[in-house]
């Protein structure tokens, strides 16, 4: 076993600086959803997400890596958007194992309605307040974050039989 490569007082500052701000940033977004929207930010990313595939309509498992959710997840929030006549679900006639998300046009009009409130709670509190530097910064930063997770999530997923 190595040895643990603790952080520094700097990095340590830096470490819980960037989690206060994305929990932060992140719960203002859920409130502020749930307020003007009835609903949580993981149920406005799902909509968002089947607004913007061909028909309005994906796999299941698609669904789930495009919204970094597990299927089992993905799978109650659906269910909840069901209820709310938001989302349908139907066989997927090539697969069927499979199963296809819909976007109704209910769901579209509430993913209309709630859009303009959510895009202007992210402009306030993240374009607004940072420079075009500090956004080509960020943008870099996350891009970089993301790729040097991308091979260990994989491997995490397929372990757990997600994909």
């Amino acid at each position: 076993m190595s040895e643990v490569r603790w952080l520094s007082e700097d990095e340590q500052r830096v470490w819980r600086s960037f989690m206060t701000a994305v929990t932060r940033f992140t719960e203002h977004l859920d409130r502020q959803l749930q307020r003007d929207s009835r609903m949580p930010v993981a149920y406005y990313e799902i909509l968002v997400a089947l607004s913007e595939a061909p028909g309005r309509a994906l796999r299941m498992s698609e669904l789930a890596a495009l919204c970094h959710s597990s299927r089992s997840r993905l799978s109650h929030a659906v269910a909840k958007l069901e209820k709310e006549g938001w989302v349908t679900r139907r066989a997927c006639p090539s697969d069927r194992r499979g199963s296809i998300a819909e976007l109704t046009s209910e769901g579209f009009a509430v993913l209309e309605a709630a859009a303009p409130g959510h895009v202007t709670a992210v402009r306030e509190h993240l374009f607004d307040v940072l420079s075009v530097e500090q956004l080509e910064a960020l943008d870099g930063i996350s891009r970089a974050i993301s790729v040097g997770l991308r091979a260990e999530c994989a491997s995490a997923k397929a372990e757990l039989g997600e994909f």
